[in-house]
């Protein structure tokens, strides 16, 4: 029998700036510390702190490279089966060498959920960028993630799949200011996974996806991308923050994204969420989007609030597959 997540272990983008609330230490509803997963704040924090160390890492540049060589060493360590597809992409700036990094654990199904972020910094040639909030967060908080579920010792219902895409940043100041040959200049990363799942003949077994992006600002204040993302995966988190004490940083409040890598999944027809602080992070590709910007909380906080909502997801799909055809 496979057991839920919830079962299975513990372990220990153009919009006005907003609120100034701090984010509070991590203290959940009070919950059996058996019943769920949960991150590491200091672990996902160093993870963050040594993507910042590389320096700006733009898609194609040599600080890219050390950072994808860290994810890959890391998620080894795991135990986990990575592989890291590379290309050579067309950009308004030149050729790119790209490279997407994937790690899978395996489950009872071949159906897949997809838990994501970007580990590229936009491309600044007046300012030295290290986005420590854009791109380092997200990066950060997934590989605690994926060895918090990589250590729980028994096989979720659904096959994960943790990805870091590369080239999700414009390399125009704009995000839709230039255009390729092949599509926009943006989201390079996340359009070939979907034409590879495509050419593969995989896009059926694509259950979900959710994407994390800036989720690591000391005053953390997520609002739902209603405009792009699925409802019910909105629901479906935000409800799990609520019931862990975190409706202060989870907000019922419309966040206005634009544009992000769920987007290609979405018009795959694949449903997908983004949780993103977007339009109340002010240092947003701002060279003030530095280390002191981050909580390691925060980082808990998104970490174990989407970790503590996979069972409902999991479970909303297998009802989902139940229901006969009409």
């Amino acid at each position: 029998m496979t057991l839920p997540l919830a079962f299975l272990a513990c372990t220990g983008k153009d919009t006005k700036p907003g609120g100034n609330v701090a984010t509070p230490t991590a203290t959940p509803a009070q919950t059996p510390s058996t019943s769920r997963l949960m991150i590491d704040a200091e672990r996902a924090f160093e993870h963050v702190r040594k993507q910042v160390e590389f320096g700006p890492r733009p898609a194609g540049s040599a600080e890219l490279a050390r950072t994808r060589e860290y994810l890959v060493s890391e998620l080894k360590s795991y135990g986990l089966n990575v592989t890291l597809d590379e290309w050579q992409a067309t950009t308004p700036v030149g050729e790119r060498r790209m490279a997407n990094v994937t790690a899978e654990l395996p489950g009872e199904s071949g159906d897949l959920i997809l838990l994501t972020s970007h580990y590229d910094t936009k491309l600044f040639k007046e300012f030295r960028f290290v986005g420590a909030n854009d791109g380092a967060s997200s990066t950060g908080t997934l590989l605690e993630m994926a060895r918090a579920m990589a250590g729980a010792g028994q096989k979720p219902r659904f096959t994960y799949r943790f990805i870091f895409f590369d080239g999700e940043e414009a390399f125009c100041e704009e995000w839709e200011e230039c255009r390729n040959p092949d599509g926009p200049d943006n989201t390079y990363g996340s359009r070939r996974y979907v034409q590879q799942l495509r050419e593969k003949k995989e896009l059926e077994r694509v259950r979900a996806m959710i994407c994390l992006d800036m989720i690591g600002y000391k005053n953390l204040r997520l609002g739902r991308d209603e405009d792009m993302s699925t409802r019910w995966l909105i629901d479906e988190v935000w409800q799990t923050a609520q019931d862990l004490g975190y409706g202060n940083q989870f907000v019922d409040e419309i966040e206005g994204v634009g544009g992000d890598d769920h987007e290609p999944f979405l018009k795959a027809g694949i449903e997908a969420l983004d949780i993103i602080q977007l339009s109340t992070y002010e240092y947003w590709h701002k060279p003030e989007d530095t280390l002191d910007k981050i909580s390691p909380q925060s980082l808990k906080i998104v970490g174990d609030v989407v970790l503590a909502s996979l069972p409902r997801i999991e479970q909303r799909l297998l009802a989902k597959s139940a229901r006969p055809a009409s």
